[in-house]
């Protein structure tokens, strides 16, 4: 269904910037493996993009605006293992930022295995507590907790009740907000508010079929009921 809905943006060699990388991987890894012959999944492939990916590819000198902030990186699972994490690297530095790419595996939270009670809830919490949420809760207030993917946010929101963003956020934080560059690097300029709710911005999303099967899977650990679907929805009319 996909690649027939996309068939004309695929023949036309059109970019899909696609911001979750779990959904990304379904388009750069798993359809190629359903469908090995396939020329339109071999041509998507080749055009999908994560958004880091994409800026660095066309536009290799954005952003042309700073911040002066602190900021830890948590790398999506998927993002680490089929796209590495060098491109997203290399949009960070350009925006100045002092960020430290956190050594922290999987958040734990891992799709719906995460919300799953029982045992597979104890051991997202055992994987989250190595390293990723310890920091989190002792970074300053100001530091920003930068993460791509739609689970690692929502690890990170109820076991460290901390608000993480995605590099889109960021990015667009820096267009409002940031300095412009200088010839010799970015004009020294004061921290920045954290970018508020609703900011998230894309070229493009794929969700390959994520909301729907997410709409099913109820939160177990907090006393208020929400579906992960609820929550997505909410994220993407952001």
């Amino acid at each position: 269904r996909i690649l027939h809905c996309m068939q004309k943006a695929i023949k036309d060699g059109t970019p899909v910037v696609v911001l979750e990388p779990s959904c990304a991987t379904v388009f750069r890894d798993e359809l190629v493996s359903i469908f090995p012959h396939n020329q339109d999944a071999q041509r998507l492939r080749k055009q999908t993009f994560l958004l880091s990916e994409f800026l660095n590819k066309h536009a290799p000198d954005y952003p042309r605006k700073q911040l002066n902030r602190t900021a830890l990186v948590h790398g999506h699972c998927h993002q680490k293992a089929i796209f590495q994490m060098k491109d997203e690297i290399a949009v960070l530095q350009r925006l100045g930022l002092d960020f430290h790419v956190l050594d922290s595996g999987c958040c734990g939270m891992a799709g719906a295995f995460g919300f799953e009670k029982g045992d597979h809830y104890n051991l997202s919490i055992q994987c989250g507590e190595r390293v990723l949420l310890p920091a989190v809760r002792t970074a300053s207030p100001e530091t920003l907790i930068i993460t791509n993917g739609f689970s690692c946010h929502e690890q990170i929101l109820q076991q460290a009740e901390r608000e993480s963003f995605h590099l889109a956020q960021v990015l667009q934080l820096a267009r409002k907000v940031g300095r412009e560059k200088t010839n010799s690097g970015a004009e020294p300029n004061t921290p920045e508010p954290a970018p508020g709710k609703g900011t998230l911005v894309a070229a493009g999303v794929a969700l390959a079929g994520l909301a729907g099967a997410a709409g099913a899977i109820y939160l177990h650990k907090r006393s208020h009921p929400r579906t992960l679907g609820e929550r997505l929805g909410k994220m993407l009319k952001r």
